[in-house]
């Protein structure tokens, strides 16, 4: 019997944000859930793990005087925020779908168990991973990455607005080259700006294969779902 693909989108929180890139946006929230029940008609098993970039970002709270562990949590619990709303537009097209939380938080999310993630994935839920790794230090990209391992994933898919990894940052630098392929060792040599460097170890450790890709562009997530490569491929 073939065995689905198995995929973990990691997904900005600005990328549930309207124009000012704060807040969740209903029409974004209902656009996504949209692009993920195409990907899930494709036969793939999807996971998912949401920054929280559209409410709060730790490090920068941390930077503006909040101790950095409750900057973190507060974070994470963002995370949890954008998992529930976007389980809610899943639900309304017709998707189903479950919400597990690394931070204990029963009144609204069960609790992250690999176990059940993965049984959940096979009967054909999308399963929204919130409360980045429950631990603070560590970004969302790590915790996608940590995700991804545990449950088996085929491919980390991280959506993004520039579409792929470049040699330099292509919003500062017109002539910025994209890459079709690159190697772990060369984005952490380089320091591409792609993920940070604790998830591209802990994907080059595990032979995890992340793809980059530009989220906007419509059917993308399908795409990628089919087993395609639009945007950079790290491997």
């Amino acid at each position: 019997m073939h065995k689905p693909r198995r995929v973990l989108f990691k997904l900005s929180g600005e990328m549930l944000a309207g124009p000012d890139a704060c807040g969740i946006s209903q029409t974004r929230l209902a656009w996504l859930a949209g692009e993920i029940a195409s990907a899930r008609s494709e036969g793939a098993e999807v996971a998912l793990v949401l920054g929280a970039g559209n409410f709060v970002r730790g490090a920068a709270l941390a930077g503006a005087g909040i101790e950095r562990t409750t900057a973190d949590h507060m974070g994470m619990l963002g995370t949890l925020i954008n998992s529930l709303a976007l389980a809610e537009a899943l639900l309304a097209a017709g998707v189903p779908s479950r919400v597990l939380s690394a931070i204990p938080c029963t009144a609204v999310a069960e609790e992250y168990g690999r176990g059940v993630a993965v049984a959940a994935l096979e009967r054909g839920e999308a399963v929204l991973l919130a409360g980045g790794t429950g631990n603070p230090y560590f970004t969302t990209d790590t915790a996608a990455s940590l995700r991804a391992v545990e449950i088996g994933a085929d491919v980390l898919a991280k959506g993004t607005k520039v579409g792929g990894v470049y040699d330099k940052d292509p919003a500062l630098h017109p002539d910025a080259k994209a890459f079709r392929t690159v190697s772990y060792d060369q984005v952490l040599a380089e320091r591409l700006a792609v993920m940070d460097a604790t998830a591209v170890a802990m994907c080059r450790d595990h032979s995890l294969r992340v793809l980059v890709f530009g989220l906007d562009e419509e059917g993308a997530l399908a795409r990628v779902a089919r087993g395609e490569t639009p945007g950079t491929l790290m491997s």
